[in-house]
């Protein structure tokens, strides 16, 4: 029996059921809901439940928050709005935002060894353990200290055997160094998700990341306002899933939204902004099932496979089994 860590224990991987591989329920900076949670605005944790509970009456029954500490990730939180909503929620440890300046003396070893007791103790002194590893290069070049992180994330993973996400800019192929890098620290690309690959619909590049054994994060689904255009439309994401499956890489495809249910960021937004994005996005953490899914119907995808997206392949993800 394999299992994965969720914020309330150990899960059997088969009991995930449907599943989103890339969300947040709260974004922001790191300590702003313990010292500061009026900028979260009015009942913000009831209005994380309301959209967890609407998920789970959707049929969503896990989700990964790929929130790292410096986006704002509140480990204790994570757990009561599972504890509170019956969601499996599967935390995560890394980094994502601009590095500090400070961390750039960091080694990729001290790195490792603080994202391991993540793991394998638990986060922000509790005995919650993380999930799921995270990196980030979000521009066209993979950085120095970006360079530093990602292998300290790559040790971390070949220490306890936790898959890792890499926060990816589709549009400028950074993917092939984060790959590189991995590849030099003798990660099995298996146990990897290259993430917003739908900012871009260059099958060449997708398809490369397929061959090297890497899982594709389908995400932002739809795309998300005010992160920088991509040029990408909401059909244009639909077709390049249909492309995909038609190639024969349905099984390493991992849908999700990458959408926030509370942020400071979005608080301070001009009601024009906020009325922009909820009619974007009316459906919160059901906009797949709602949209995506109908669409790909239409486009001629089985019920199995749509099934097998949300279902089968994030549990051979978690599980490091391409059967």
């Amino acid at each position: 029996m394999k299992y994965v860590n969720t914020v309330l224990g150990p899960l059997e991987t088969n009991k995930m059921g449907v599943t989103l591989m890339h969300e947040h329920l709260l974004g922001s900076l790191g300590g702003i809901a313990q010292s500061y949670p009026e900028l979260l605005g009015d009942d913000f944790k009831e209005r994380i439940i309301a959209g967890l509970m609407a998920a789970k009456h959707g049929g969503i029954d896990t989700i990964v928050d790929c929130t790292t500490m410096d986006l704002g990730r509140d480990i204790r939180i994570l757990a009561e709005m599972s504890q509170r909503t019956g969601v499996n929620i599967i935390a995560t440890t890394g980094w994502i935002l601009t590095i500090p300046h400070v961390m750039g003396t960091f080694t990729a070893n001290q790195f490792a060894r603080i994202f391991t007791r993540d793991i394998q103790k638990g986060i922000e002194g509790t005995d919650i353990k993380a999930g799921i590893l995270k990196s980030q290069a979000a521009s066209d070049v993979v950085t120095p200290i970006g360079a530093t992180l990602l292998r300290g994330v790559a040790r971390a993973h070949l220490a306890t055997g936790i898959p890792i996400m890499l926060h990816s800019y589709s549009p400028g192929q950074v993917g092939r160094q984060q790959i590189a890098i991995l590849k030099e620290e003798g990660v099995d690309l298996r146990r990897v998700k290259v993430d917003h690959s739908l900012d871009t619909t260059d099958l060449e590049y997708l398809t490369w990341i397929l061959d090297q054994g890497c899982y594709l994060g389908l995400d932002r689904l739809p795309p998300v306002y005010l992160i920088p255009k991509t040029g990408v439309s909401m059909i244009g994401r639909i077709k390049t899933i249909k492309s995909l499956i038609d190639a024969g890489y349905t099984k390493r495809l991992l849908l999700s939204h990458d959408a926030v249910l509370v942020s400071t960021f979005f608080d301070t937004l001009s009601n024009a902004d906020k009325e922009k994005i909820a009619k974007d996005n009316p459906y919160g953490f059901l906009y797949i099932n709602k949209v995506v899914m109908p669409g790909l119907r239409e486009l001629g995808v089985s019920d199995e496979i749509l099934k097998s997206l949300l279902t089968d392949n994030p549990r051979r993800f978690f599980e490091g089994n391409d059967d």
